[in-house]
């Protein structure tokens, strides 16, 4: 990427991948003035929403910055379809928008979209009620157009014959189909990353990529917010311990401690806290919540997040591994996890379409775990466990039916995601998906 964080002009044209959010936004723009995207650099919000409008005012442009401050009321921006791009860079866009909204303004009126939470947001209007925002990560791998999904996320979660309107309605899922989708191809859609612009180049140029997007995170984005980075190594060696953190619960003390370097230099708790904070604020780790729901009558469970950077590829590159290291090198006992962080994107980005919210099951002491639990509307529920392993025998299928036992059978299905080739569903009801045949 160049210094602004764009795919820099030398990189071939990528036509454009329909991303799951896009359905979102087909369904939702036909009925509202305002929509807000929000999610890391790069992630394609930018070519997204501008599919959808008219206009574009990108407000990291100084010049198209002051273009817009000079005009509160938007008196000067044309009709039809308007975007406005990394809108954080003019908050008072949001205020504007929400008037313009409360006036009256037509559906599909405004988009925004936005990289990193307002530094300074304090005098700005929640926009509850007038502007709709959706979360747009990476791309999942059913959005990279390497497989033809056949196992419907939505089946899976509501029941063939249910949806988000109806809740859990059965039958059950059918499942079925065959994918030649390797193990290999696993790796390496581990190190391809779901950033459109950088998982179409050639693997070396993916690292320097992602590399780069790193650096500009450590150098640029946190002082640019502020926050001092006195030793950036320090802070790039914090971000590794988080990532080999990855898909655990692993404390943020154990984690710190992980980050003593060869110079013996430790940062304080608070100012690792405080990194946390504002990564979290530009998009950039994304933890999975521990299940607390009315509807989880179990007492004792762990609220802690399960560790997940907004990219699996991302915290490959922090190991300094690569798609070999996983299959036979020094990265080996990273891919499970990082597997299990492919599969949470997938199923998060999923969960949001079916309008269902995603977690994790664990209790304390670790005796029982269930890798991600996704509870939609009508109080439909989806447990799902991630394995390596291509094959799938009773110990691997455990912690599902335990689960399924506390729920009293209020549990719309249970699915293991796998490496292997094929779908089908065991004698004991559990549904075997290769991940790379789960689609919407």
């Amino acid at each position: 990427m160049d210094e602004h964080g764009k795919i820099a002009a030398r990189v071939p044209h990528v036509s454009y991948l329909v991303r799951t959010i896009d359905a979102e936004l087909d369904e939702m723009m036909p009925f509202l003035a305002a929509v807000a995207l929000d999610g890391p650099k790069g992630v394609g919000k930018t070519e997204t929403a501008g599919r959808r409008v008219a206009h574009t005012y990108s407000l990291d442009d100084p010049d198209q910055r002051k273009i817009v401050a000079a005009d509160f009321g938007l008196q000067s921006i044309p009709e039809g379809g308007v975007l406005f791009d990394e809108w954080q860079h003019l908050p008072q866009v949001w205020d504007s928008v929400r008037r313009q909204v409360d006036a009256g303004a037509p559906p599909g009126r405004f988009l925004l979209t936005g990289s990193a939470t307002p530094v300074d947001a304090a005098g700005t209007h929640s926009g509850a009620g007038r502007i709709l925002s959706l979360r747009m990560r990476p791309m999942g791998l059913h959005e990279r157009g390497v497989v033809q999904p056949t196992v419907s996320f939505s089946e899976l979660l509501y029941g063939s014959e249910g949806g988000p309107d109806t809740g859990y309605a059965g039958p059950q899922a059918k499942i079925g189909g065959t994918s030649d989708f390797s193990i290999v191809d696993y790796a390496q859609a581990i190190a391809s990353s779901g950033f459109p612009g950088i998982a179409s180049l050639p693997a070396r140029l993916q690292q320097v990529q992602l590399d780069s997007y790193l650096l500009r995170i450590i150098d640029r984005d946190l002082p640019d917010r502020d926050i001092e980075v006195r030793r950036p190594e320090t802070l790039r060696r914090w971000l590794a311990a988080y990532a080999a953190a990855s898909s655990t619960t692993a404390t943020y003390s154990s984690i710190l401690d992980a980050t003593t370097g060869g110079d013996g230099y430790q940062p304080s708790k608070d100012t690792t806290l405080r990194y946390r904070d504002h990564l979290q604020q530009l998009w950039l780790l994304d933890p999975v919540p521990g299940w607390t729901s009315f509807h989880n009558p179990l007492k004792r469970v762990s609220q802690a997040p399960k560790h997940q950077l907004a990219d699996p590829a991302l915290a490959l590159r922090l190991l300094n591994f690569t798609a070999n290291d996983l299959l036979n090198g020094r990265g080996v006992h990273m891919f499970g996890p990082l597997l299990e962080s492919l599969a949470a994107l997938g199923v998060r980005i999923l969960a949001q379409a079916a309008q269902a919210r995603t977690f994790h099951l664990r209790t304390h002491g670790g005796d029982h775990e269930v890798d991600l639990i996704v509870e939609g509307q009508g109080g439909a529920l989806l447990a799902i466990e991630v394995k390596l392993a291509a094959g799938i025998d009773d110990r691997d299928v455990r912690h599902l039916h335990w689960l399924k036992e506390q729920m009293r059978g209020d549990v719309s299905d249970l699915v293991i995601l796998t490496t292997g080739s094929q779908a089908y569903r065991r004698a004991d009801g559990v549904a075997v998906v290769p991940l790379a045949l789960l689609g919407a």
